[in-house]
């Protein structure tokens, strides 16, 4: 979680402390709470991460299923109103901003949650929705709805989203 913290401080203009950001950053909390919620679901007690996660989510209003996994020095900023499915794969240095869904489209065995790739940024309000993959140093835009892949380097925007450059 320091490193968390440090990665924000360095990210983030308004962070003006290390701790300030362990303090008050909500999106912070939110990864506390999972990585102890994920322990608990590795080790097959469902219902207590399952509990530990709801907890959390009203507590940080970031719900984060406890099986997904995420990677380290991921910024959840500002936090409210995210949602991050059970099969939801999220690299290291990735960037979520609030009100994101990285969410299902389907009811289906196996992965149905989007793989977002490490040092993507995801804008306020985007749904990524369905398994696919987000690449590497991929930006996604606020309020974009995210249904196809998306390649490295690339920025999409709009409902549907559209890869605008790469």
């Amino acid at each position: 979680m320091f490193a968390t913290a440090r990665a924000i401080l360095k990210q983030d203009p308004a962070a003006r402390s290390l701790m300030m950001v362990m303090l008050t950053y909500p999106g912070l909390h939110a990864l506390g709470y999972y990585r102890i919620a994920h322990w608990f679901h590795i080790h097959q007690h469902y219902l207590l991460s399952a509990i530990i996660s709801r907890w959390a989510a009203r507590r940080t209003g970031v719900l984060i299923a406890p099986g997904a996994v995420i990677g380290q020095r991921v910024f959840i900023d500002h936090g409210i109103g995210v949602v991050i499915g059970e099969t939801a794969i999220i690299e290291d240095d990735v960037t979520i901003l609030h009100g994101v869904t990285i969410g299902a489209r389907h009811i289906t065995s196996g992965r149905r949650h989007p793989h977002i790739e490490h040092h993507s940024f995801i804008g306020a309000h985007a749904q990524i929705l369905g398994p696919i993959t987000i690449g590497s140093y991929s930006k996604i835009g606020a309020n974009a709805v995210v249904l196809e892949q998306v390649p490295q380097y690339a920025t999409a925007v709009g409902n549907p989203a559209q890869i605008l450059e790469r």
